[in-house]
């Protein structure tokens, strides 16, 4: 099993379905803020207990909470706590999308992460190069945190001229041009943060081209164009995003920055007789670049590489990207990964008669075929980039529930498989 299993995602997951699962946690941080609420006509409280159990950490229990409208007809809040027989344990708080007047283009999010994990398997300097094997891996115990705010400002363009709000958390809009300013949601989020990741044992002693901290205080801005005709099931149009995080550095740390730019489409085929009643091939490209990674610095009298550690640096493998390696498999300077998905919608549609499933509202289920391919690199050369990829190949099945979309998977790849549920598409 994966790095940081069964954690946020099993608790996301159990406050739609009571069913203990198992997924992959670290990614799940950063995609809860997808997984809101769009009713502004209700007020749900939803609050369940979980238990699973894995080899990795053991028999696991926990709760979860999830209140859709909180305090505000558009926010919601979500909080979750687990812990095993093995010593690990998590916590998380998610509070999302809350605005400041009716009339406000900014939307404002918080989310606190805190987790103890007791013998995970780390890959750290040449050992998550894009050469390295799966045997070079370290087993350690580590002390998780990553805490962050986000202050998005929806754009006055394209669908989002009136209500913003609106325009910007609605599931469904209709593709209406080719730019930023005829159709789609553009919007700009700046998102201070602080993310630590302590190793104990020999672990924290492994030589590594990366940083040596063990924190990092940082901004990370967002600027993004959603130009989707549905955020749980597009058909047509396309996202684009373009992410800069910079951390300044510090009397005791280098400062560095990188950035990453993810475009996805998506295209329609049609129907198929009476076996499906909607075809879509979804595709991805992926990179990025930390353009400090050759500047030095002095630290503490000592001369120093400008590049984060590990845990903050261009990384592949995980819920997204190579989905066949376990989260920051690959780590480097660089990084670029393709994505390619034939989603299927079958006529055939039995969930709603199934026991659990049946006290949901269920309106459909997707099939799911996928490969990736990727790799990282210590220096931005896209020949290089596109030599010795690593790959993925698997396939998913997926389903909405209660607005959410939640997606169980299984990838094969050039080192091993794995299986993961999860919620949100992976793009």
């Amino acid at each position: 099993m994966n790095n940081h299993q069964c954690l946020l995602a099993a608790s996301l997951i159990a406050a739609f379905l009571c069913l203990p699962v198992s997924a992959s946690a670290e990614d799940a941080v950063s995609s809860s803020n997808d997984a809101i609420s769009t009713d502004t006509n209700s007020l749900d409280i939803e609050i369940v207990p979980f238990v699973f159990s894995t080899e990795a950490m053991g028999f696991s229990a926990g709760m979860a909470g999830h209140w859709k409208g909180a305090g505000q007809p558009q926010a919601s809040m979500f909080a979750a706590g687990l812990g095993t027989t093995k010593k690990t344990w998590m916590s998380f708080i998610a509070a999302n999308n809350y605005v400041l007047s009716s009339d406000s283009r900014w939307l404002f999010s918080g989310q606190l992460y805190e987790a103890d994990y007791t013998q995970f398997d780390y890959f750290l300097g040449d050992a998550a190069s894009n050469d390295s094997i799966k045997s070079d891996s370290i087993k350690a115990d580590s002390r998780d945190t990553r805490h962050h705010l986000s202050m998005r400002y929806i754009l006055p363009i394209g669908a989002a001229t009136t209500q913003p709000i609106r325009a910007a958390l609605s599931p469904y809009r209709e593709v209406t041009g080719h730019t930023p300013w005829d159709s789609g949601v553009s919007s700009i989020d700046f998102r201070p943060f602080y993310e630590s990741r302590e190793l104990v044992g020999d672990a924290a002693n492994v030589p590594s081209d990366f940083s040596d901290t063990d924190e990092v205080w940082g901004l990370e801005t967002r600027l993004r164009w959603d130009n989707r005709d549905s955020a749980n099931n597009p058909k047509a149009g396309s996202l684009s995003e373009f992410i800069v995080t910079a951390d300044l550095g510090s009397n005791d740390r280098a400062g560095w920055w990188k950035w990453e730019a993810s475009q996805s489409w998506f295209h329609a085929l049609g129907d198929w007789d009476e076996l499906a009643k909607q075809q879509v091939v979804a595709l991805n490209v992926y990179t990025a670049d930390t353009p400090s990674w050759n500047n030095t610095t002095t630290v503490n009298g000592e001369r120093v590489y400008e590049r984060p550690p590990e845990f903050a640096g261009a990384r592949l493998g995980g819920l997204y990207r190579l989905r066949s390696f376990q989260t920051g498999r690959f780590v480097g300077r660089s990084a670029l990964s393709y994505s390619l998905e034939y989603r299927v919608i079958p006529e055939w549609q039995p969930l709603g008669s199934l026991p659990v499933f049946n006290w949901y509202d269920v309106p459909w289920w997707q099939w799911v075929a996928f490969v990736d391919a990727g790799r990282v690199a210590d220096t931005y050369d896209l020949a290089e980039l596109h030599r010795d990829m690593k790959w993925s190949a698997g396939g998913a099945i997926r389903f909405q529930v209660e607005g959410v979309v939640v997606r169980s998977e299984m990838a094969w790849g050039n080192e091993e498989g794995l299986f993961r549920v999860m919620i949100n598409q992976p793009f």
